[in-house]
């Protein structure tokens, strides 16, 4: 007998728990596109469904949805096992499918996809590893659990995985991914909202938060200067900054950033801001007289000086001050 595959399902609406646990079914929404089953063997064909009945959805979005109604209708298998973490619940319910597909509007007209499960366990979180809460923590409405497939495995034949508090190595990995997802989504956020003049814009704000006044090139040919910065309030003492940016992503070369040293005056500094990176040749060629910001270093700098950056660039950059589980200190 195979192995059965571990998936997590999120329902946010209000009748959830009653569907699943009282009446054991798991179900999913996209109630427009109908019954699934025609689509079973065919994921374009349901892709062009969806696209038909939303037709605002965003393009991007079209095949994710198309992933999950598809996992949930043709690859999930009778055996498997479903996760279900009720919303606000400090448990997690344990079941196995035990049906076909079947498509029930008359059960619940906004989430007519389901599934019956056979409940099988309650685990409370507290019986979990920090990676396993955070698998299940997945964005989608349905996913297929990998990484943490084998402590489930153990929970729903009964076991309880022993998790001591200073040896759960999973609050490290927890750590680092919640880290470089908040990275990823900056350098996303500047690269999509904030493309060729505006990024000069937002690089003179992060200038202002450190104590710079600046001053931005109007949009057009800025002859290799896209800010100019300084200490004092009129901008004649000296040090005077040259700023050029580059808001795509990329390699910066050595030509570049000769363009900004032939605009530097005999007391200036200079400055070139990228999201992307910087070419071996671009670094010898700054030398001494030119500070390099790579898109890494720019999002340190974002995240040490977000909380004085201006209003609308913080609309752009969503963030929210959050604590985030820390491995112990090995001092």
């Amino acid at each position: 007998m195979a192995e059965p595959t571990y998936w997590g399902i999120h329902a946010n609406f209000g009748l959830a728990s009653a569907l699943f646990l009282t009446k054991g079914r798991i179900a999913i929404g996209w109630p427009e596109v109908g019954d699934l089953t025609p689509y079973a063997s065919d994921r374009e064909a349901l892709k062009a469904a969806l696209k038909s009945a939303y037709p605002h959805a965003k393009p991007g979005a079209i095949p994710v949805y198309a992933g999950e109604l598809h996992r949930f209708a043709a690859e999930m298998a009778d055996g498997d096992i479903v996760l279900y973490r009720p919303k606000g619940s400090s448990s997690v319910h344990i079941g196995r499918v035990s049906g076909p597909y079947v498509f029930d509007p008359a059960a619940s007209p906004e989430y007519p996809n389901m599934r019956p499960v056979a409940w099988v366990r309650e685990v409370p979180i507290t019986d979990l590893s920090q990676g396993a809460l955070y698998e299940l923590g997945s964005a989608l409405s349905f996913f297929q659990i990998k990484s943490y497939a084998d402590e489930w495995a153990a929970l729903a034949s009964g076991g309880k995985p022993v998790v001591e508090p200073e040896g759960d190595e999973s609050v490290a990995e927890v750590s680092a991914a919640t880290e470089q997802n908040t990275r990823d989504f900056i350098q996303k956020r500047l690269a999509q909202m904030l493309k060729g003049h505006p990024f000069a814009h937002f690089v003179a704000d992060l200038l202002r938060t450190m104590g710079y006044r600046t001053r931005v090139a109007p949009v057009g040919a800025d002859g290799g200067v896209d800010i100019i910065a300084h200490r004092d309030e009129l901008g004649f003492e000296p040090p005077i900054i040259r700023v050029q940016v580059k808001s795509s992503g990329g390699s910066v070369g050595g030509p570049m950033v000769a363009e900004l040293l032939g605009n530097l005056g005999p007391t200036d500094h200079g400055l070139f801001v990228t999201l992307g990176s910087f070419a071996p040749q671009a670094r010898q060629k700054a030398g001494n007289r030119v500070r390099l910001i790579d898109g890494e270093e720019l999002v340190d700098l974002t995240l040490a000086h977000y909380e004085d950056l201006d209003s609308r660039y913080k609309a752009v950059i969503p963030l929210k001050r959050m604590y985030v589980p820390q491995p112990p200190s090995e001092e």
